[in-house]
This record gives C-alpha cells, sequence and structure tokens, in this order.
C-alpha cells in the first residue's frame, strides 16, 4: 500500500470515528424524556414566563424538566420547597435526562446533582447546576 493511500484509509477512518462519537452526544443530549419513580419526564412551558407547572406536578424528592427556554428543572426537594436549576449539564452541555431520588442525572456521561441546591453529587461535572429563581403565586410556578 503506498504512503498516499494509507494516509488517505488512516485519515476517512478517524473522520468516521469523530462523527460517530459526536453523533452520540447529539443523540444522548436531545433525548430528555425518561422514566423512573420521582421524575415527570421533559415538557415545554419554561417560555416567556408563563407558569410552568402546578404544585402538584412536581413531586417530592422529585422534579419536573421542561426544555422550551432554554431548559429549566423545577424540583421539590422536601414537601412545599421549589427549586430551579438550568437543565444543561455543566460537563458537557447536554439536557439533563431525570430526577428522582433526591437527584439530578445526566445520562450523557453519568453526572449526577442535588435537587436541593443543584451541587455535583456525582461527576465527571465539576460544578453545579445554576439556580435560577422561581415565583411560587398559588398553585402556579413559574420564572421569576
Amino acid at each position: 500500500m503506498s504512503d498516499t493511500t494509507r494516509r488517505a484509509v488512516l485519515a476517512g477512518a478517524a473522520g468516521v470515528t469523530a462523527v460517530t462519537v459526536l453523533a452520540a452526544c447529539g443523540d444522548d443530549a436531545g433525548d430528555t424524556g425518561s422514566t423512573g419513580s420521582g421524575n415527570t419526564g421533559s415538557t415545554g412551558g419554561a417560555a416567556a414566563g408563563g407558569p410552568l407547572a402546578s404544585k402538584a406536578d412536581i413531586p417530592v424528592g422529585g422534579g419536573k424538566i421542561f426544555t422550551d427556554g432554554g431548559g429549566v428543572v423545577v424540583t421539590q426537594p422536601a414537601s412545599g420547597q421549589f427549586k430551579a436549576f438550568s437543565a444543561i449539564c455543566t460537563h458537557k452541555q447536554c439536557v439533563v435526562s431525570e430526577v428522582k431520588d433526591g437527584s439530578i442525572h445526566c445520562k450523557c456521561h453519568g453526572s449526577a446533582f442535588s435537587a436541593a441546591d443543584g451541587s455535583v453529587t456525582n461527576g465527571p461535572a465539576t460544578k453545579g447546576l445554576p439556580e435560577k429563581q422561581l415565583k411560587v403565586d398559588g398553585d402556579n410556578i413559574s420564572l421569576a
């Protein structure tokens, strides 16, 4: 095999590998639905300051992921206590995939965050999820 042909084969293999890796990350980032106790799945509704959910929509110890308006996850770490964080994982910017048992999970690379304060509970992420301000008006929960 000539040097030119060998280089072409190696370059092509490297390109295919890079595309495969990027496609895999893209698939993980886009798949935000999940199952499990405490997680009510991903929905829209975070845009334009309208209500995200009612209090009853957010399970105690769990939460709900909203993908509209940049992505937010609303949690209820203890009864009557509501928190909101960015739904974008700080490791590789995938959308988090589920909230259960007091933890926000990103299935892209296994990072987990506290549903109470957004801090990292399992890497590879090294930075917590940024907190967002909520407004609770009666039974309605919206971004402040």
